[in-house]
């Protein structure tokens, strides 16, 4: 792996390198980087995922449909958390490698934008349950609540990896105990676990949605994985941590979720806790789960407009989406959840597909390296993103087998498959 070089404009170095590698002595520990990992998992909105699955299975299906969901997002997360590792580089950067100089740009897009509609998801979700904490009825004070949540997140974030370890460090362990805890009243409000197994569902759901759903809760983060994990010391280390964060943070969640709808027919446990009278407690949960979890989010497409504007510094580019994704809080973003997360399990995983892919055929001898010579756009790559996402959305589309499994696969085989052509034939001629 290279070493990060000076920015161009002569600048300080950006402490969290966001378009050159991490260099050796700017690693982590495996600790720090878990940490760092599962306070990004560990978040309530999640569980409003759960919530629509809890109603519509018998909780062993439920127990399958998580399983099932969070081994394809915990291994494609781990495959670009490992490659993430071994190049020292951003997500959004390592899509230059495999999309051209110019082609990367629709990566820091898509994902940037998606990641500034999160952060829109998150600050609304604040400002309306803190309104209904406190029986605020008036737009003026759910927006005040957004506005000074999403300062506070902003700030987090442009502190960079250091920020977000400590405030991850601090309210992760809190907000699981008080997760677990919360479980155990649940069972005891419904007469235990044979009355809780008892519960037939109230709604309908197919196998395919239900997995795409467990999936889109943080696919989208999840190829962004790299982000964090180029600052771990080895790709072993890497891929532990990101299978304790999006296989068992991430599933746990959903898991909760699932029971909060099951049992009190709500599956925010922030809003449990109302219902239990527990308003200081539920107050606790919310602050401390989202801010940790959107300064993760703000930094995300900090690093990506770092890469679609080629500047070296994340700072400016976390402000701006910050107030970006605070209008779009205001505007009622949302309430639209569950067919954002649908979208993003089918455009978001065909494009890591294509980014392990390239990786495994061309790039694994040579990291990455600085200063190799790259097309503007690799249209062979860009083909493959277009065709893969293609078929996600056709299997979304006819309820024909798991959209997001079908766009990862697809985009790895197409891609490995077309580079062994072009070397098979550069080989003959």
């Amino acid at each position: 792996m290279s070493q990060s070089a000076e920015p161009a404009d002569g600048g300080a170095v950006d402490p969290d390198y966001p378009v050159t590698p991490v260099p050796p002595h700017a690693r982590k520990t495996f600790f720090s980087l878990a940490v760092v990992l599962l306070g990004f998992t560990v978040f309530t909105p999640t569980m409003l995922a759960g919530a629509e699955l809890g109603i519509a299975f018998s909780f062993g299906d439920l127990l399958l449909m998580i399983a099932l969901g969070s081994i394809i997002l915990g291994t494609y997360v781990v495959l670009l958390g490992w490659i993430g590792a071994r190049t020292g580089l951003t997500t959004v950067v390592m899509a230059r490698y495999s999309l051209g100089t110019r082609g990367s740009k629709l990566a820091s897009v898509l994902l940037g934008g998606t990641q500034i509609g999160w952060y829109g998801v998150i600050i609304g979700t604040v400002g309306e349950l803190t309104a209904q904490a406190m029986g605020w009825e008036s737009f003026a004070a759910k927006a005040a609540v957004m506005i000074a949540s999403s300062a506070l997140m902003c700030l987090t974030a442009c502190y960079g990896y250091r920020g977000m370890y400590w405030v991850s460090l601090v309210a992760t362990p809190l907000i699981l105990v008080l997760a677990v805890w919360v479980v155990f009243r649940s069972l005891d409000e419904v007469g235990g676990w044979d009355a809780f197994l008892g519960i037939e569902p109230s709604t309908s759901m197919t196998a395919a949605v239900a997995i795409t759903t467990v999936v889109g809760t943080f696919v989208s983060a999840g190829t962004q994985a790299p982000n964090w994990t180029r600052f771990a010391r080895s790709g072993s280390q890497a891929m532990w941590a990101c299978l304790i964060a999006f296989l068992f943070g991430n599933g746990l969640m959903i898991l909760f979720g699932a029971i909060g709808a099951i049992t009190f027919g709500e599956g925010d446990f922030v809003l449990v806790l109302y219902q239990l009278g527990l308003v200081g407690w539920g107050l606790f949960l919310l602050f401390g789960n989202l801010w940790k979890s959107n300064a993760d989010t703000a930094y995300a497409f900090g690093v990506a407009g770092a890469e679609l504007f080629e500047r070296p510094r994340k700072v400016p580019f976390i402000i701006g989406g910050s107030i970006i994704g605070t209008v779009l809080a205001l505007a009622g973003m949302h309430q639209h959840l569950v067919q954002y997360l649908v979208l993003l399990g089918i455009f978001i995983p065909p494009l890591g597909g294509v980014i392990i892919g390239d990786y495994l055929a061309r790039w694994r001898r040579s990291q990455m390296p600085q200063g190799a010579v790259l097309p503007r756009f690799d249209v062979m790559n860009l083909g493959v993103y277009a065709v893969a996402s293609a078929l996600a959305w056709a299997s979304d589309h006819w309820e024909i087998a798991i959209p997001p499994l079908v766009g990862i696969v697809a985009a790895i085989v197409l891609t490995t498959a077309l580079r062994a052509s072009e070397r098979t034939r550069s080989t003959t001629t």
